[in-house]
């Protein structure tokens, strides 16, 4: 074969003796050195046994294949039931440890830096509205004592303003 098929086909010797090593080690062709010659073969028969062989392999694969799956189908149900149960409990118990960290946060709520800062504000503000008014009862106060020419005390008591009524520091 390596030395007809250069000669009548007009193909490199080189290519022939990869091509047929290539077969060989594929194990399509057998070869046998006989003397200084190579003899390469190949029977029909042997081919159809090595497809038989390989398709029994692939279909045993499949089989198994098959049967690790329905294994595999039957832990993933059991763990589905086991894990569902197991979520709901620990989901209720982190339910009921976040209305337990939910309460503890408002027992401190008062401290809170940004509810201390708004109960001053609310605080600087009543203040200055107190302030507000205590200088509106000065000058009712100071218009009456001129419109009228009632004394201090006499206004403050028909009112009801007290003695010690003065401006919140």
């Amino acid at each position: 074969m390596e030395k007809i098929a250069p000669k009548e086909k007009g193909i490199t010797a080189m290519s022939v003796k990869e091509v047929l090593q290539s077969l060989v080690d594929d194990g399509m062709v057998d070869c046998e050195r006989i003397g200084t010659s190579n003899y390469y073969w190949a029977f029909p028969s042997k081919a159809l046994h090595a497809r038989k062989r390989k398709l029994e392999a692939l279909e045993s694969q499949l089989s198994e294949g098959n049967q690790k799956q329905a294994n595999l189908q039957k832990s993933i149900e059991k763990a589905k039931i086991g894990r569902h149960e197991t979520l709901t409990k620990e989901l209720s118990s982190l339910r009921e440890q976040r209305e337990q960290l939910k309460a503890e946060v408002e027992k401190y709520r008062e401290c809170d830096p940004q509810v201390v800062e708004e109960i001053r504000q609310a605080n600087k503000v009543a203040k200055d509205a107190a302030n507000r008014w205590t200088d509106n009862i000065f000058a009712i106060k100071s218009w009456a004592k001129r419109k009228f020419g009632l004394e201090e005390n006499k206004i403050d008591k028909n009112f009801g303003i007290p003695e010690d009524f003065d401006y919140i520091d």
